[in-house]
């Protein structure tokens, strides 16, 4: 089996970073505070300014842009901070109603799978607390502006005005940017090729150097004996696992942690999560610390996720109330793009060592015959009746068999047969059944 070291950089703070990315509360409410911490300061200098010039009558001030204290110059930039904030209260109620038609779209069209990219959009939330922080600071200077100043008239906004203004064309940027951020979001040809670019990502940064050579089949079912500890906390995916607390906390002890569950599967109370050997099993408080769950798969540590992800896309194309083979085809093309970055990756098990070179904990992998189990088996059952995807899939294939190594090219030669076998059952011709099998990278053109 190939014993690998898999290196997951997560940063400073990661379940923070985690949390942030995943929340559209934290930018918004940042944007508010922002507004009203800029609406007090900027008030108070435009008081300090009105007072000066009340009090310092006798000095010639006239020549600083700033201090131009004109009645009609206060009167219109009272009235365009007015205006500023009730055009921001539409433009957040525009912004709120796309987000939500596009999220629809997402889920219905692509695959809820896919709604997280929304969800972490930073064009999104950058442009909704742009939008609150214009609100509430020109909302505020509207009611401080109106306010006496010493000499008994009305604090003129010198800069309250001039920097609503600036937030005002800042606004109009954002939302231009975000109406363009969307409508590539809604295209599936940008989310499918957003998917795998994460998914690349995550290939190169998880791949470390083989140490022993062996297949990597049925690695999933073996039992490394020792003592079993259950999950005991709430229930959830496992989204990620802490690699160097558990290696420490391992090392500390003398132990070997075998982790049976793999990066994204579901954990169900008192289902078995470690197998411990060379000592007592740690604490549940140290284990858990190091493991996150959550509702849902992330491409943070999930390899197969990707994968997973671009299948249930193509699935709902062939469905037959879209019927859009095309789609799935483009799919494919992902599929195998990920498929190939694995083909030469080290699949089954990581294991992970300590300083001294010491195994100290053991990770399941997805293995090379799983993923071609997931990238293939639902498209070729959902779309074994278009001839478009029964040649891409062809297609797929032989590149695999090209480019895998010699002790992976049974489970391709595996998925030939089987994609062989459904075209010359639905194939009412052996005409049709060989155009059918025909390569074709383009499905049909």
């Amino acid at each position: 089996m190939p014993m690998t070291v898999v290196r997951r950089r997560r940063g400073v703070f990661p379940r923070l970073r985690k949390r942030m990315r995943n929340s559209f509360l934290f930018v918004p409410f940042a944007g508010l505070l922002i507004g009203w911490v800029l609406a007090a300061v900027v008030v108070r200098a435009d008081s300090l300014i009105h007072d000066l010039d009340a009090r310092w009558t006798g000095v010639d001030l006239s020549g600083l842009w700033f201090l131009r204290t004109a009645a009609d110059f206060g009167s219109a930039a009272r009235t365009a901070v007015a205006a500023v904030s009730s055009a921001m209260l539409t433009f957040i109620g525009v912004v709120f109603s796309i987000t939500l038609v596009a999220l629809q779209m997402a889920a219905g069209r692509f695959s809820p799978r896919v709604l997280r990219i929304y969800v972490e959009s930073r064009v999104t939330k950058l442009t909704l607390g742009t939008f609150l922080c214009t609100f509430l600071y020109t909302l505020r200077g509207q009611k401080e502006y109106g306010s006496a100043g010493e000499g008994g008239d009305a604090v003129v906004p010198y800069l309250g005005s001039s920097l609503a203004m600036g937030f005002l064309l800042l606004s109009l940027a954002l939302f231009v940017v975000y109406v363009h951020s969307t409508i590539r979001l809604m295209r599936v040809t940008y989310v499918m090729d957003r998917v795998c670019q994460e998914s690349l990502r995550l290939i190169r940064d998880s791949a470390g150097p083989a140490r022993a050579a062996a297949g990597d089949a049925g690695e999933r079912g073996a039992d490394p004996g020792g003592t079993t500890v259950g999950h005991v906390w709430r229930p959830g995916v496992l989204q990620a696992v802490d690699v160097p607390r558990l290696v420490a906390l391992a090392a500390r002890d003398g132990l070997v942690l075998h982790l049976v569950p793999r990066i994204g599967d579901y954990l169900v109370p008192h289902a078995p999560l470690f197998r411990v050997t060379g000592g007592p099993a740690p604490s549940d408080a140290d284990l858990q610390a190091a493991l996150e769950l959550g509702v849902e798969r992330t491409t943070e540590q999930d390899l197969a996720f990707g994968i997973r992800q671009l299948a249930d896309i193509a699935s709902r194309a062939l469905s037959p109330a879209v019927n859009d083979p095309t789609t799935a085809v483009q799919a494919l093309d992902r599929i195998q793009v990920l498929l190939t970055a694995f083909a030469r990756q080290p699949l089954g098990r990581a294991y992970h060592r300590d300083a001294d070179g010491a195994v100290r904990l053991v990770e399941t992998l997805p293995s090379w015959p799983e993923l071609l189990d997931l990238g293939l088996t639902e498209v070729r059952d959902y779309g074994i009746g278009s001839v478009q995807i029964t040649r891409r899939i062809a297609a797929c294939l032989d590149d695999l068999e090209r480019l895998a190594p010699p002790d992976r090219r049974e489970p391709v030669r595996r998925h030939r047969d089987l994609l062989e076998e459904a075209v010359h059952t639905t194939a009412a011709t052996p005409q049709r059944a060989a155009f059918a099998l025909q390569p074709d990278r383009q499905g049909i053109g």
